[in-house]
């Protein structure tokens, strides 16, 4: 049994489908989801790779498609994150959206923004400096405290999927 949760882009060779599949040959259960999981599980679920999670189902629905998604800037040293992943800062735009904080074309609009950001720069501060040049005074204050007070680090409760998906199947 093997987990797939994160990896390392562009310094390092991130895990290869060709690896996966070796591992799946050979007859090892591999679970993928929160990172690079989510996404090599999207791609090779077709193959017998198992993904679990909101990001996995999101690749897997082709809703979001890139590695941009899930990266983020570390310090090397501490590996205390220095930016946040766009998964997460689009997934909690799209859950104010579902909470009615703000509507689905100012959504879109941040969401894009976001997304023409280079990585490194991506951050919930980001997030709201774009969203105060597209919102409305009144829905930004609402925004600004929904961002601050709901929300979820999408990644970390992917990862936390995998795990238990992993203990789960090897009590099985």
């Amino acid at each position: 049994m093997v987990g797939i949760i994160d990896g390392v882009l562009l310094s390092d060779a991130a895990v290869g489908h060709r690896e996966i599949l070796q591992l799946m040959q050979r007859g090892t259960r591999v679970i993928g989801g929160g990172s690079m999981g989510a996404l090599r599980a999207a791609e090779l679920d077709s193959l017998g790779m198992i993904g679990v999670g909101r990001i996995y189902e999101e690749y897997s629905s082709g809703r979001i498609e890139g590695d941009d998604e899930v990266v983020l800037m570390f310090d090397p040293f501490t590996l205390a994150a220095l930016s946040e992943p766009l998964v997460n800062l689009r997934l909690n735009v799209e859950e104010a959206v579902k909470d009615r904080v703000i509507s689905e074309s100012d959504a879109m609009i941040i969401i894009e923004q976001l997304k023409s950001t280079f990585y490194p720069k991506r951050s919930y501060e980001m997030l709201l400096a774009i969203s105060r040049k597209v919102l409305q005074q009144t829905t930004m204050k609402k925004f600004e405290s929904y961002i601050k007070s709901k929300n979820r680090n999408f990644k970390r409760i992917d990862a936390i999927s995998v795990i238990k998906a992993v203990k789960s199947a090897q009590k099985n």
